[in-house]
């Protein structure tokens, strides 16, 4: 059985969305709806669907502005019928994010491609690039509950308005309702937009915007979400903009604890900060830190914090000595090199290594030891990343699906001292950073999912020589992906393995770490993703 092993982790090069078209998990949100806003109640809608995004670069953005042709369709201009001077364009910030929601709604792009890639074209930088970005990742990440208010405001489903109105209502309520943009300026601007991408839904607009201008965020929290008292989940999943199932799955990690489960959905709506590795042997953290104008990690020995920017053009991610890597990421990858071994140490193993992150930190820490990483990656794409990310390191690089432990020559049983299983998984640990993300995953990627995570660990172990160490790590706290698939994988593997104490392999005096033996990191506890990390030691 071969496919894709990393559907979590979208990175440059890979075509959007393609994992969920393949197994037909196309949100109901992007469908268009049988009665598309405007067609029976205003007639033909005299404009052009052509998203922007697919126009010549030099109509990207509205066309030519210094001359006013516009003969991109006008899109974000005004009419110069009869001589008049054109309305004012929308503001560039703003048509920007529509375009990138767009996108992502359309195209199921993901908004950390395409946003950095619209910004660098439209020469966008500083308060306005930051502006962009924030109305971008906060209208996706609260895209459940905006549309449930502009459902009420509307009187009708959101489904069945029209989709680039749909995304330009989604836009403006989400300046209306959590940022101090003046109400007045946010139903203005967005009336412009949709006049530009929806001509005969301005009034519409304009009415379900001044509606939605009568109550803050709380109040309509408090009109539409059910009772807490009688309803938690639901109520916890409309406040703070979750499906359902993520808040069940979320609540059942934490062992039922609510009020911990609204901390963790209050820290995921929250703008997650950049964190880099300082690659061991080529960067010290504290000097780095000083070079970016970061701080120093609270746990990882090797984490940096960035205040912002964009950490792809620093100096030391350019030349090897740093990538851009969570915290959590870092001490999962560390642990499993922390832990204590008996015998040989010079042969490791990353089995998942697209695209690359936790192979840097391998490789580094495996060019310090006198030890060399095998990293095996099934998509070809993702094992060139892989490739590059581990330049000058003792790294080889092997392009075949993890999963041939014992039929592939270069993958071969009982070899491996210490073997990384990073499996692909939901990516519900990292909703912070792919906020998009929670609307795309159905309960139905489950079973699919944790058979290749399975099959994956028991590669893994049997790619282990006895006595040898294997980490299974998801980026996902869903105990289906971690606890049931770790124990069973263990279970049906065929021979002998033990449960290694995890916590001590992390830093000492780190807080919420549980009972053992696994870990599972979290954001609003660590300032992590929820990464799960088990360890095992083959008998």
């Amino acid at each position: 059985m071969t496919g894709p092993q990393r559907p979590d982790r979208p990175v440059e090069g890979e075509r959007p969305g393609g994992y969920a078209r393949e197994h037909g998990d196309r949100p109901a949100f992007e469908r268009r709806g049988d009665d598309r806003f405007g067609d029976r109640e205003r007639g033909a809608r005299q404009r052009s669907d052509r998203p922007a995004a697919d126009r010549r670069a030099g109509d990207r953005f509205g066309g030519d502005r210094e001359r006013g042709d516009r003969r991109g369709g006008d899109r974000f201009g005004g009419d110069r019928r009869g001589g008049r001077p054109a309305r004012p364009a929308v503001d560039l910030p703003r048509q920007i994010a529509y375009e990138a929601i767009a996108a992502v709604h359309r195209d199921d792009a993901y908004a950390n491609l395409v946003l950095p890639a619209m910004l660098r074209e439209a020469g966008l930088t500083g308060r306005d690039a930051a502006f962009a970005t924030e109305l971008t990742y906060g209208t996706l990440r609260h895209t459940g509950t905006l549309d449930a208010i502009v459902t009420d405001a509307a009187g009708r489903d959101v489904q069945r308005i029209d989709p680039p109105v749909r995304d330009a209502l989604r836009l403006g309520a989400y300046q209306i309702l959590h940022t101090r943009v003046p109400a007045h300026a946010a139903v203005s601007s967005t009336v412009d937009l949709v006049r530009s991408v929806g001509p005969g839904a301005t009034g519409f607009a304009n009415a379900v915007l001044r509606e939605i201008t009568s109550r803050d965020s709380d109040a309509w929290v408090a009109k539409l979400a059910p009772a807490q008292e009688t309803d938690p989940i639901g109520h916890l999943a409309l406040a703070y903009s979750h499906p359902q199932w993520i808040v069940r799955s979320f609540a059942e990690a934490l062992g039922g604890d609510m009020g911990e489960t609204t901390r963790l959905l209050i820290e995921d709506n929250e703008r997650p900060p950049v964190h880099l590795c300082a690659r061991p042997g080529l960067a010290d953290p504290v000097a780095l830190a000083d070079e970016v104008g970061g701080a120093p990690g609270a746990f990882s020995p090797y984490a940096v914090y960035l205040p912002g920017g964009a950490p792809g053009d620093l100096p030391a991610v350019t030349d090897g000595r740093a990538h851009v890597q969570d915290e959590g990421s870092q001490l999962v990858a560390d642990a499993l090199v922390a832990a204590p071994l008996d015998g040989p140490d010079g042969r490791w193993l990353d089995l998942c290594a697209g695209p690359g992150g936790k192979s840097g930190l391998l490789g580094a820490l495996a060019a310090t030891r006198g030890a060399r990483l095998t990293a095996v990656e099934v998509a070809e794409h993702r094992a060139r990343l892989v490739a590059q990310a581990t330049r000058g390191l003792p790294v080889t690089v092997v392009h075949t699906d993890g999963r041939t432990v014992g039929s592939d020559p270069k993958l071969l049983e009982e070899h491996f001292d210490r073997v990384l299983v990073d499996a692909p998984c939901t990516g519900l640990g990292a909703l912070r950073r792919r906020p998009e993300s929670r609307w795309r995953r159905q309960p139905s990627d489950l079973p699919p999912l944790t058979r290749l995570q399975r099959e994956l660990l028991t590669a893994g172990l049997r790619a282990a020589r006895p006595g040898g160490l294997v980490a299974y790590v998801t980026c996902s706290p869903h105990v289906v992906e971690t606890h049931v698939t770790v124990t069973e994988a263990a279970r049906r593997c065929g021979f002998d393995v033990d449960f290694v104490d995890a916590r001590p392999l992390l830093p000492a005096g780190m807080p919420g770490l549980g009972d053992g033996p696994t870990v599972q990191l979290w954001p609003h506890r660590h300032g992590t993703d929820a990464m799960f990390l088990a360890v095992l030691r083959r008998v």
